[in-house]
């Protein structure tokens, strides 16, 4: 007996042209959680910080770019790709974190909210597209894939727009080292209604939240630098230690539960597309994925990174890396019809997420 499932039939995504190398950061001057000054000089800042993250440049939003600006891109990329009618759309999703940034507005902007602001630049008319943003963290845009698939399943929609979009650069603090983490960039995919006597599309999936003891791991604050702390501007800051201790103990749990679920085992993925939040933390939550499983060696390719040289783009950093490989445009990673994959993210709250995804 066939049933309906939801399945990505267009993806698109866009990264900004502007590159930042982590020379770019030499010039800078940081400071400390306490307002010092740090003596180390920022070539060996910059070095620790690659060797640490894997990280050796990012994209930035030009100066002409807003938010939404980038998210307008991936989705008419995404909506071309999937060869579908943007008026017969039933949702439109955005993830997003901080909102409508640009050069001269860097603090947040919700109102209106960024799916109104997106869907008023597409062009859509139909009011039946309904428009609406979600704030979830980093897993933002796998939040809102899940969201779209229980409209999908219940019959609800046909099509559904899920876009994920942060400018971080402009929200970041110059004085905080921790702040050459973040990029910007959008990502987005097409959700259509299939019916097939067989699993397929999104399968499974699974989320938690652990806010009573780590609410605060990623949270707004002002400049490290005295001067401008003064100003009391937000910032985004990060409790980068703890963070990443929790990302190691939790995520790999999380990604077995929902393999759980479905009585999958990890051998039965070929790929795992992660939050790129840290190169050297998504290899070690890896590791640590397999090892529930008592495996010592992961499967080479099983996981594709673009944070070497995009950078931690927030909620864009999933949907983006889905595009690249649906594309063919990474080498050596490939998505074949009937491979099991599961795209996961871990970020603000603290939040986790995974899916996973039958590839039709």
């Amino acid at each position: 007996m066939s049933k309906l499932y939801s399945v990505f039939t267009g993806t698109g995504s866009y990264v900004p042209a502007k590159q930042i190398k982590n020379e770019f950061f030499h010039n800078y001057e940081f400071y400390d959680s306490t307002g010092e000054k740090l003596l180390t000089p920022n070539e060996e800042i910059t070095r620790k910080f690659e060797e640490i993250t894997t990280i050796a440049e990012r994209r930035y939003a030009s100066d002409d770019e807003s938010t939404s600006d980038l998210a307008l891109v991936a989705s008419q990329r995404a909506l071309e790709a999937a060869g579908v009618d943007k008026e017969e759309l039933d949702y439109i999703i955005f993830a997003h974190n901080f909102g409508e940034t640009t050069k001269d507005n860097m603090r947040i902007d919700v109102l209106p909210t960024m799916a109104a602001r997106l869907k008023q630049k597409l062009g859509i008319a139909n009011p039946s597209a309904v428009a609406y943003d979600i704030l979830y963290g980093c897993p933002g845009w796998v939040q809102a894939v899940i969201q779209a698939d229980y409209y999908i399943r219940s019959g609800d929609a046909k099509k559904i727009l899920v876009v994920g979009a942060d400018v971080l650069s402009r929200i970041s603090d110059p004085h905080d080292r921790d702040s050459m983490i973040y990029a910007d960039g959008a990502g987005a995919a097409v959700m259509e209604a299939r019916e097939s006597d067989t699993p397929v599309g999104v399968i499974g999936h699974n989320s938690r939240s652990d806010a009573l003891e780590y609410a605060n791991m990623l949270y707004l604050g002002y400049s490290y630098k005295p001067e401008l702390a003064e100003k009391k501007e937000y910032y985004l800051k990060m409790n980068g230690r703890r963070l990443y201790q929790y990302a190691l103990e939790n995520v790999p749990k999380a990604i077995k539960a929902g393999l759980d679920k479905l009585k999958l085992h990890v051998n039965e993925i070929g790929k795992v597309l992660i939050h790129q939040a840290n190169g050297k933390m998504d290899d070690a939550i890896l590791k640590r994925l397999f090892k529930l499983y008592n495996l010592k060696e992961v499967p080479e390719h099983i996981m594709p990174m673009t944070i070497s040289w995009l950078g931690n783009s927030s909620v864009a950093t999933v949907p983006t890396l889905l595009d690249i490989i649906t594309r063919g445009e990474m080498d050596g990673h490939t998505l074949r019809s009937g491979d099991n994959i599961v795209l996961a993210s871990v970020g603000a709250g603290m939040n986790i997420n995974s899916i996973v995804y039958r590839v039709p």
